[in-house]
Parts: structure tokens; C-alpha cells; sequence
């Protein structure tokens, strides 16, 4: 990608989670070659790879990747860069998504803003002030794991309550199959185990009323954790993406009446957007962020 956004070149692979790093990072090495093929490598500026965390993006560590065996304090970027000649570096998949729709998409042209993430789990990225925050070891944005509900189900993380416990579209597929079970009397129930998100949205379009009630409990709970970013972070703007962005029109009004009826004044009229940029954002992102660790080096 260009530092102007173009993306010049691109490819995809499944990931073979279950080969471990060895075949995690000969993976990414032949994408980056597929990629480059006809780029000098001295007019790369350098690679940024983006993963879920906890990660030390400072150090380029992997912490701890649950979806990913073996990548417990994992020097990634270290090991990449060993074998590339240019600057590697890591960063968190919700910073990185957060930065593309900052610098080319939903949040254009502001200082402070909130990318919120909603698919499996959710996670996110803040930029306050025309800058990147990331804290401590650069994992801040772990928006996902404030508790809503202290005494409340368990999260994946081990906490309680946790936002994502409750919000995430995994979290809200598994109410939607308890209560379909419930009702047979919604269109819902001919799923079973097999019901999805995108079911219920489409059950709601067409006033399924259980899944209306499904996808105004969603919009509530999504909400709750807007109201709480706002608070905290003061935003211009808050960009919500991920999978469930898809029926972002379905959600906005009730996330919006929750914000209304809770959030403390100034914060109740702040503009929330769907994220333009969708599944582009990692890819986006991360380009943007290796423009600027190389600057930072240079």
C-alpha cells in the first residue's frame, strides 16, 4: 500500500492456527514475497503485521494469542525481521483497524476518536488528540473486557461481566439460540443450533418480534459500552465495526436512545458512525502504521 491509501497489491490464505509459529511465520513470509514481486526492496518502507492481544506492540511480542497455540511471549516481529531488510513491527488488529478508518475512512479529518469492533469478540482503538494511544506496553483499547455486569456471565478472558461477554455477535447468537428454543413460535426456531447473526437480523427486517427484541436488547447492551467510551475518552466520534456493523441501521436508533436516556449531557448528541472501510481496515491499518515506525527509525 501507498502512504496515500492505494493498495497496490494483495492476497489472501487461510490461517493453519494449528501449525504453530514455524508455520505461521513461513505463511507471512510468503505473502509478503507474493506481495513485493516486483518491488525493490529498498523502496519498501516497512511491515506492520496486525493480531489480536494481548500483545507488547512496543517490544513486537506476542503475549498471549488464544486463537493462535504457541504464541506465548513470542518475539514476532524480531523473527520477521530476521528474515526481511526492512523494519518489522506488531500491532493490535483493533489499533490498526482504528488508524485505517482515522486516516482514510469513517473518521477523517478529527483528532478524537473511538473504533469499536463487534464481531467474535469485541476490541477496539483510540486516538485522542491526533495521536495513537496505546499505554502501557501499547495495549490500551482493550474495550472488550471493561465489566458492564460485574456479577454477570463469564467471559473467554476468565472475568465476569465482561462487555464482550455480553455484546460480542458471538455472545449474541447465543442468546438468540436459548430463545429461539424458547418461542416456537418465531421464525427463529426452525434453526437451532445452527442460528447466526445475520439470521436474526434478517428475521428482524422482516418483524420476526422475538428477533426484534433480540436486536434491541443487542442495541442496548452496545450502548452501554458506547456510553461508558464516551465518558472515558471525550471522542469526536465513535466508528463501530466488525460483523455486526453490517445491521448498523438496525442498531444506531437504539444505541443512540440508550446514550440519550444515560450518558451525562455534553456526550448525548456525539456523532457514531459505521466504519467505511470494512474488512479492508487490518490490511489499511497496518500499512499506515509501518509509514509511521519507519519515520519514527529514520
Amino acid at each position: 500500500m501507498t502512504e496515500a491509501g492505494k493498495i497496490l497489491a494483495s492476497e489472501e490464505m487461510p490461517t493453519e492456527a494449528n501449525g504453530g509459529p514455524d508455520r505461521i511465520l513461513a505463511d507471512i513470509l510468503r505473502l509478503v514475497e507474493t506481495v513485493s514481486t516486483g518491488i525493490a526492496a529498498e523502496a519498501i518502507e516497512g511491515l506492520c503485521v496486525c493480531a489480536p492481544g494481548p500483545l507488547d506492540a512496543r517490544n513486537g511480542i506476542a503475549l498471549h494469542i488464544p486463537t493462535l497455540p504457541g504464541f506465548d511471549d513470542f518475539p514476532l516481529a524480531a523473527m520477521l525481521g530476521e528474515k526481511l531488510p526492512y523494519p518489522v513491527s506488531l500491532e493490535n488488529d483493533g489499533i490498526a483497524a482504528a488508524v485505517a478508518e482515522w486516516r482514510y475512512g469513517a473518521g477523517r479529518g478529527v483528532d478524537n476518536l473511538v473504533y469499536m469492533t463487534v464481531s467474535t469478540g469485541i476490541g477496539g482503538g483510540v486516538i485522542a488528540d491526533g495521536r495513537v494511544l496505546y499505554g502501557r506496553m501499547g495495549m490500551a483499547g482493550h474495550i472488550g473486557h471493561m465489566s458492564i455486569r460485574p456479577d454477570g456471565n463469564v467471559c473467554p478472558c476468565g472475568n465476569a461481566g465482561c462487555f464482550e461477554a455480553y455484546g460480542s455477535g458471538t455472545a449474541f447468537t447465543a442468546r438468540g439460540r436459548v430463545a429461539a428454543a424458547r418461542r416456537r413460535d418465531s421464525s427463529l426456531s426452525r434453526y437451532a443450533d445452527s442460528l447466526h447473526a445475520r439470521d436474526i437480523f434478517a428475521a428482524a427486517r422482516e418483524g420476526d418480534a422475538l428477533a426484534r427484541d433480540l436486536v434491541a436488547e443487542e442495541a442496548e447492551i452496545l450502548g452501554q459500552g458506547v456510553r461508558n467510551l464516551l465518558h472515558l475518552y471525550s471522542p469526536d466520534l465513535v466508528v463501530i465495526g466488525g460483523g455486526i456493523a453490517n445491521a448498523f441501521d438496525q442498531l444506531e436508533g437504539g444505541i443512540r436512545a440508550y446514550i440519550a436516556a444515560r450518558a451525562l449531557p455534553p456526550f448525548r448528541t456525539m456523532p457514531i458512525r459505521r466504519a467505511e472501510l470494512g474488512d479492508r481496515s487490518g490490511v489499511v491499518g497496518t500499512a499506515a502504521l509501518a509509514f509511521a515506525h519507519a519515520k519514527r527509525k529514520a
